[in-house]
């Protein structure tokens, strides 16, 4: 019976999912330390460091203490290929309940060009691949019965080809990103025997920026931002505010509007080498039945050539 009740739980998550899909609602993951995870969601994000390879991983674990909330983790590599071009890949894991799991597995193309002395901008494309399966087989709905919900009688396996876009305007303590990761929109359930179980997945649109404050030599004031929209549902706004210390340790807090206050921090262990943590509270009805979301982050850069000898700055301060 508490297997049975799990089960229970996991199927009205879903049914909300799936609803939230229905209504056009936000559906891409959510990142708290999305200043340090932007190749996923902008093609165009580009460093301009030659010879650097900037490898990146980030878990997060969204709800803890509902069942079958999110899991999801992202990975990314990408590098200067010479003075005007930048590639990489990217994939994403997003699980829920261990029901639905999907995976997106992309490739990135960004051409970088000045913008005076000491700006850039670059323009991307990521293309790619979306894999979405779904496992209903150990779900029952009614005690005794066989589930009459059409939404869930059959499992799916589907590929959904990927097509994003985006822009990056930066320089050594400063960027804006515009990007829309995927533009094309894709059909996860269809319509049924009359019952209408269909689940859409629009175009979200994601702005980004950030600034660096050199307080002083060994403090510096980081604040950014990320607006994403879609159609049909309300802008989601993240704003957060870190400092870094002596180049070595950064923390801070982020409000996510009308949805969570978040903690930030990390730490550069080596210059080519940083690990990070975040904590989200959550602020709406959704905080009375969950104790929080956590996510760890690791970046690391790799000198390809050895020319580097070091870093002058701390790397990627975005």
């Amino acid at each position: 019976m508490k297997h049975l009740n799990i089960y229970h739980k996991i199927v009205a998550l879903l049914s909300l999912t799936f609803l939230s899909l229905q209504s056009n609602a936000q559906q891409d993951p959510q990142f708290t330390q999305y200043m340090y995870n932007m190749s996923v969601i902008n093609p165009a994000y580009a460093t301009a460091d030659e010879g650097i390879l900037n490898l990146g991983g980030l878990y997060r674990t969204q709800w803890v203490g509902m069942e079958g909330a999110p899991k999801t983790g992202t990975f990314f590599a990408h590098t200067p290929i010479n003075e005007k071009i930048e590639m990489g890949i990217s994939f994403t894991n997003d699980n829920i309940g261990d029901v639905v799991n999907e995976n997106n597995i992309y490739a990135d193309f960004a051409y970088v060009l000045p913008v005076g002395f000491e700006s850039k901008i670059s323009f991307g494309l990521k293309a790619g691949v979306t894999l979405f399966d779904t496992n209903f087989s150990d779900f029952e709905l009614q005690s005794g019965n066989p589930s009459t919900d059409m939404a869930f009688d059959e499992n799916i396996s589907k590929a959904f080809p990927n097509l994003g876009v985006g822009a990056f305007f930066f320089g050594d303590n400063y960027y804006l990103g515009l990007s829309a990761p995927n533009l094309f929109a894709t059909k996860h359930l269809e319509n049924e025997n009359g019952i209408k179980a269909t689940g859409v997945e629009n175009v979200h649109y994601f702005f980004t920026g950030g600034y660096v404050f050199d307080l002083n030599r060994d403090l510096k004031l980081k604040p950014a931002f990320m607006a994403r929209g879609v159609k049909g549902a309300p802008l989601a706004i993240d704003v957060t505010a870190n400092v870094l210390i002596h180049e070595k340790l950064e923390a801070g807090i982020g409000y996510r509007l009308g949805d969570a206050v978040s903690g930030l921090v990390s730490f550069r262990v080596t210059p080519e080498l940083r690990i990070g943590y975040a904590y989200d509270y959550s602020t709406s009805n959704l905080g009375e039945f969950n104790s929080g979301s956590h996510e760890i982050m690791v970046l690391f850069d790799v000198d390809l050539f050895g020319f580097k000898g070091g870093y002058d700055r701390s790397p990627r301060f975005f």
